[in-house]
C-alpha cells in the first residue's frame, strides 16, 4: 500500500536529480491544482507534486503569496508546468484539472480543538469546493483542511447541492496516520520500515484514529502496554508536533510528503494502474456514514471500498469508542452546509 507509494516518491527525488532524465510518466500528463499553495503544507506539496513525473500542469492558489511560490518551484528541472494564482484566479486555476488538492486554511496551534478549527476552516472548504463544482466537477478531490471528519461531508454536500457529487471523486486525506503507524510501528520492533504496511482505519482525529497493529506487516507480536501506546502515539502525532513547534507551526513537512504519497495513488489510478490506499470517504462498512479504509483507486477513483477484515478485541473496542465522536462530527459538517 503505502510503501509502493514511498518508493515512487523515492524514485521522483532520484528522477529530479537526473533532469528527469529517466522519469518517462505512465499515461497522460494531468492537471493537478494545490490550493492553499503558499502555507505551510501547501509549499512542500507544491514542490513534490512538481516533482511528480505524472504532472505536466500544476497549479498553485492562495490569497496571497502564490506567484514567488509558482517562480521558486518553476526553477526545478521538471516537466510540470507551474503556475500561481491569487485570489481573482481561482476559476482559471482550477479549469481542466483531473486532480485538485485541498491543504487550505489555518493549522493547529497549542491550544487550538478541533472545534476551533471547524469554525475557521468549514468556510473555507465550502467555498473551495463549490468552484471545483462549478469548473472541474470531474476532478478528484483530495481534502487535507481539518477537522476532515467534518470538511469531508461539507465538500460532499456542497456538491450535492450543486448536482455534481460522485462519491468515487472525494477523498479526505489519512495518509499521514498511515505513514506515522509505519515509522512507530517499525522503530518499535526494529524492522525495516520499508517493508512495514499498517492499516489505519476510522477517522483523522484522535481517538477517531485506530491502526491495526494486528493486520502489519511484518508480523510482530506486541505486549499489550506497547500495543497501547503505539496506538495512542499514533492518534496523538499532531498534537506531538504541535507541542514539538512551541506554537511556531504544525506537521506540515510529514503532511505534505503523506498528501504526496496519496495525490500520486489518485493519479496511478487515473491513468490505469490501480493502487490501494486508506482514505475517508462516504462508506457503508460501519455505522458511519463517512469512514477511512483501504480503498481501490482506479480510473474514476474509489472504485472499491475494502471491509475492515478480521480485527482483534482491542481494535473492535478501539471501533466502537470512536464512534460517538466521529458521527457527531460528521453531522457537524453536514449541517454546516444545510443550514447554511
Amino acid at each position: 500500500m503505502a510503501s509502493q507509494s514511498s518508493a515512487a516518491l523515492l524514485k521522483w527525488a532520484q528522477a529530479a536529480s537526473r533532469g528527469f532524465a529517466a522519469a518517462a510518466a505512465s499515461g497522460p500528463g494531468r492537471k493537478v491544482a494545490v490550493l492553499g499553495a503558499a502555507g505551510g503544507i501547501g509549499q512542500p506539496l507544491s514542490m513534490l507534486m512538481k516533482m511528480n513525473a505524472q504532472v505536466s500542469q500544476l497549479s498553485l492558489y492562495d490569497i496571497a503569496g502564490t506567484p514567488g511560490v509558482a517562480a521558486d518551484v518553476s526553477h526545478i528541472n521538471t516537466k510540470a508546468q507551474a503556475k500561481g494564482y491569487d485570489k481573482d484566479g481561482l476559476a482559471e486555476a482550477l479549469r481542466g484539472c483531473d486532480l485538485v488538492i485541498i491543504p487550505a486554511g489555518v493549522p493547529r496551534k497549542p491550544g487550538m480543538t478541533r472545534d476551533d478549527l471547524f469554525k475557521i476552516n468549514a468556510g473555507i472548504v465550502r467555498d473551495l469546493v463549490e468552484a471545483v463544482g462549478k469548473h472541474c466537477p470531474g476532478a478528484l478531490l483530495n481534502v487535507i483542511s481539518n477537522p476532515v471528519n467534518s470538511t469531508v461531508p461539507i465538500a460532499v454536500e456542497q456538491l450535492k447541492r450543486m448536482g455534481v457529487y460522485d462519491k468515487r471523486k472525494i477523498m479526505g486525506v489519512t495518509t499521514l496516520d498511515v505513514v506515522r503507524a509505519k515509522t512507530f510501528y517499525a522503530e518499535k520492533n526494529g524492522v525495516d520500515v520499508a517493508s512495514v504496511d499498517v492499516p489505519v482505519v476510522g477517522g483523522h482525529a484522535g481517538v477517531t484514529i485506530l491502526p491495526l497493529f494486528s493486520q502489519a506487516t511484518p508480523k510482530v507480536t506486541m505486549p499489550q502496554d506497547v500495543l497501547e501506546a503505539l496506538t495512542k502515539r499514533t492518534q496523538d502525532g499532531g498534537t506531538e508536533v504541535v507541542q514539538a513547534k512551541a506554537g511556531k507551526g504544525s506537521a506540515t513537512l510529514s503532511m505534505a510528503y503523506a498528501a504526496a504519497l496519496f495525490a500520486d495513488s489518485c493519479l496511478r489510478g487515473l491513468n490505469g494502474t490501480p493502487a490501494v490506499e486508506c482514505t475517508y470517504v462516504e462508506s457503508t462498512i460501519t455505522d458511519a456514514p463517512y469512514f477511512a479504509s483501504k480503498v481501490k483507486l482506479s480510473t474514476e477513483g474509489v472504485d472499491k471500498v475494502f471491509d475492515l477484515g478480521t480485527l482483534s478485541d482491542y481494535e473492535k473496542e478501539g471501533l466502537k469508542a470512536m464512534m460517538p465522536e466521529l458521527l457527531a462530527s460528521i453531522e457537524k459538517g453536514v449541517q454546516f452546509i444545510k443550514s447554511g
